[in-house]
């Protein structure tokens, strides 16, 4: 038995305006109080003030999609980690499969943000997972080890105890699949055993690694028997209230 608090994230990527998501945080702030798990909401940027006054009194955590890996400076359109943190903002997503694959994040940027997300005391969601045609042509692990390794690199060990993982197989994003339980568990066992040879045992023990993948109510308890599954990032299926509270109370 582990003492890792199951972690449940939505990623509600680029949905809802200001006003429709303070509607959403009213009603979820009614109905979900919860201190045997981690719920955590990362709504667009122009929501997070909505979502800071309005999750001030709940349990729920409030994350960011993205970040910058500079502090300040002439980059138009970004934001920093300190406008984060400054929002009430304890978690940040990084390195999603779609930023890496739409706006062209690699390992290296991927690695800066999540040092300048540690170095301004929030905690990284690291995003790892393979391609359909990777997994096709049996490159899952030698995918996860890479993304994990160059992701985490420089963190000490005290540092990587406030990361979390999320795996994330891109052939599952936003398709209706998912990989079964067995096989993300399987993954999952992997991506903790390279922490360990990357870190420790102990740092292997304490990280949380999620699955995200077409993660919704039906589904969520079969995940989270798993052994080595600490949570999910969901994404469609925590844009409503109802699913989401469905899924945090697995």
């Amino acid at each position: 038995m582990t003492n890792r608090i199951p972690i449940l994230a939505g990623n509600w990527k680029m949905n809802k305006t200001a006003s429709e998501s303070e509607k959403f945080f009213e009603e979820v702030a009614e109905k979900l109080d919860v201190d045997e798990v981690e719920a955590v909401v990362c709504p667009p940027f122009t929501s997070l003030q909505a979502a800071k006054s309005l999750l001030s009194n709940s349990s729920i955590k409030l994350g960011a999609q993205n970040v910058h890996f500079e502090e300040k400076g002439a980059y138009t359109g970004e934001i920093s980690p300190d406008m984060l943190k400054d929002l009430g903002v304890e978690y940040v997503i990084v390195g999603h499969s779609e930023r890496r694959a739409m706006f062209g994040e690699s390992d290296e940027i991927v690695n800066k943000k999540v040092l300048a997300v540690i170095n301004s005391k929030m905690k990284p969601i690291l995003c790892v997972g393979e391609t359909l045609e990777e997994k096709e042509d049996n490159k899952t692990e030698e995918v996860c080890k890479t993304q994990v390794e160059e992701g985490l690199k420089g963190l000490t060990k005290a540092q990587l105890e406030n990361v979390v993982i999320a795996y994330e197989p891109v052939w599952a994003i936003g398709t209706g699949k998912s990989a079964t339980k067995e096989d993300a568990n399987e993954t999952i066992a992997f991506i903790r055993n390279t922490v360990k040879e990357f870190a420790s045992n102990d740092v292997a023990q304490q990280i949380r690694i999620q699955y995200g993948g077409s993660v919704k109510p039906e589904n969520i308890s079969d995940y989270m028997a798993m052994s080595d599954i600490d949570g999910a990032l969901v994404g469609g299926a925590s844009l409503k209230v109802p699913s989401f509270v469905d899924i945090v109370k697995f």
